[in-house]
């Protein structure tokens, strides 16, 4: 998902939820808008020009993934967690 594209929040579950990943370093299987899957430790939520994003930690590389554009994510803990892109 470009910058461009006007930013949709996630459901508040789903952002509560990566926050304790975050928390917890959790390394996490993300699959993104397009088929992209990365694998990465969560470090941070971030908010840049009212876009909130995804900090995580590949191969000691820090990169930012865009909340709306986040399809789910997979952690052993966890299982899988389809995001839910209708806001609360």
């Amino acid at each position: 998902m470009s910058t461009e594209n006007e930013y949709q929040p996630i459901n508040c579950d789903d952002y509560d939820n990566l926050e304790l990943a975050c928390q917890n370093r959790m390394v996490l299987e993300v699959t993104l808008q397009g088929g992209d899957v990365l694998t990465g430790k969560a470090t941070d939520l971030v908010l840049r020009k009212k876009v909130e994003y995804l900090v995580v930690s590949i191969d000691n590389e820090l990169r930012e993934l865009r909340l709306d554009a986040i399809i789910s994510y997979n952690h052993p803990d966890l299982g899988t967690v389809v995001i839910d892109h209708s806001p609360s």
